[in-house]
């Protein structure tokens, strides 16, 4: 059991990065789990096909969840592995830069518009015209922070065991360089849908440099939905327990700290929009305290 409340801590007090690996590693342990009852019963799992992407856009207006669901699907151990191990990498270095809730709004966003770009592709050209495709996986969400990052800060450089060092810029360059190639040769839709993700990743900074939030109003959406499903399992005021627990080690400490920067910047924005008094007796008490620090 402790395994479980270990995992549920996580979940709920980590980040965004570490809540987006859950998700992506139980979806991929319920589908697995399932694939194996039906072929226990003699058939073929039909879960995968119903959370993929097909190529058929008739297909999409009847499973109109999928250019969501996609996202977090994988039915292969090693797809799963490197798609995690990117977004675990990738997702560090946006940390650093930026916050959890535009980590979050550039995975899902770039992921729709990897699905945007899948689709469109192989309804417009030839080469697709008899293919009726499904499209799943992490990446093209992963090449969107890849991507995000790199434009964000291109000369920071990255180590690579027994290779050497490499500007961000490079990297990324390289990786949307062998997805142009990879169509093709294999895999094309998924190659598509990478250079979807990668075009969501540059046009997101491109925006925010402009100072617009692109994907703050999904978030935001994904947000308040979160929190009314929650509200119904615990406390409403857990506001301040959040803030005064103690760290445990630098990356709880961290963690605190970029979540209590997330609030604040919460904090600032709905006071630009609505005033001071617009503010919660325990949003004004949290905005005290850091004027004191």
């Amino acid at each position: 059991m402790d395994i479980f409340s270990d995992i549920k801590r996580t979940f709920k007090e980590g980040s965004s990065l570490t809540r987006l690996i859950y998700i992506n590693l139980g979806v991929f342990l319920v589908v697995q789990i399932i694939g194996v009852v039906y072929y226990l019963s003699g058939q073929s799992s039909i879960l995968p096909d119903w959370l993929s992407v097909p190529s058929d856009i008739s297909e999409i207006l009847k499973r109109p969840w999928t250019p969501f669901t996609y996202m977090f699907l994988h039915t292969g151990f090693i797809h799963l592995l490197f798609n995690l191990l990117g977004l675990y990498w990738f997702g560090k270095l946006f940390l650093y830069r930026m916050e959890g809730n535009k980590l979050l709004s550039v995975y899902l966003m770039g992921g729709l518009s990897g699905a945007v770009f899948y689709v469109i592709s192989y309804n417009i050209f030839p080469v697709f015209e008899s293919v009726n495709g499904l499209l799943l996986g992490a990446s093209a969400s992963v090449f969107a922070i890849l991507v995000a990052i790199a434009f964000y800060d291109p000369n920071n450089e990255i180590h690579l065991s027994f290779i050497g060092s490499f500007q961000l810029k490079y990297v990324a360059l390289f990786y949307v360089l062998l997805s142009v190639i990879g169509i093709s040769a294999t895999n094309p839709g998924g190659n598509i849908a990478h250079l979807g993700g990668a075009a969501w990743g540059w046009f997101y900074i491109f925006q925010l440099r402009k100072g617009r939030d692109m994907g703050t109003g999904l978030v935001k959406f994904i947000d308040r939905i979160a929190k009314a499903i929650a509200g119904l399992f615990k406390p409403k005021d857990n506001l301040k327990v959040a803030f005064k627990q103690t760290p445990r080690d630098d990356y709880e400490y961290n963690r605190l700290k970029n979540k209590e920067q997330e609030e604040m910047n919460r904090i600032l924005e709905k006071i630009g929009k609505a005033g001071y008094d617009s503010l919660s007796k325990s949003e004004k008490e949290l905005l005290f305290r850091q004027g004191k620090k």
